[in-house]
């Protein structure tokens, strides 16, 4: 059965490790976060990697050689040399914050720390760690524990439902 896995990849190399494995067959998730970048005589907004350096791939272990034949892929994360598998709920999350549209930054990884369930509003669903930000503004916290990162979206007051 397909599982999804971490993938570790060249700097700068995420999407076109993306757009190859998806040719050879297989899903993948590349989340992107949009932000304003200011030259001397503009400013435009960009897209980049999330998580720089990784992207996500649902595979089973047997096409695990496909994956690491692909080019840019530096080696499927995992603990020693066996492969470890992200929990479909931490994909969901995390799908669920990139197609929010709310502003995303990289946050710290949170071993400790309130976890809630949003009830209402765009992110209604997701699960993750709330965190108070300088200006007193709540932040959800959705971690992937494989990677030891997370990220963190501004959410109202209101859309906070039970602690879990």
């Amino acid at each position: 059965m397909p599982r999804w896995f971490a993938i570790r990849v060249s700097p700068r190399w995420e999407l076109h490790s993306s757009s190859e494995l998806s040719l050879r067959g297989l899903d993948t998730y590349l989340p992107l976060r949009r932000f304003k970048r200011q030259w001397s005589d503009r400013i435009k907004v960009v897209e980049q990697p999330l998580f720089p350096g990784y992207l996500f791939g649902r595979f089973c272990l047997e096409d695990r050689i496909r994956v690491l034949q692909a080019p840019g892929v530096k080696q499927i994360v995992g603990i020693g040399k066996v492969p470890t598998a992200i929990s479909d709920s931490e994909i969901e999350n995390l799908k669920a914050l990139v197609s929010s549209g709310s502003l995303l930054v990289p946050w710290p990884y949170l071993c400790a720390g309130q976890r809630i369930r949003i009830d209402r509003g765009p992110l209604a669903g997701v699960e993750g760690f709330v965190v108070r930000a300088e200006h007193g503004e709540p932040r959800i916290v959705v971690s992937v524990n494989l990677l030891q990162r997370s990220v963190g979206a501004e959410i109202d007051r209101e859309c906070i439902g039970a602690a879990l």
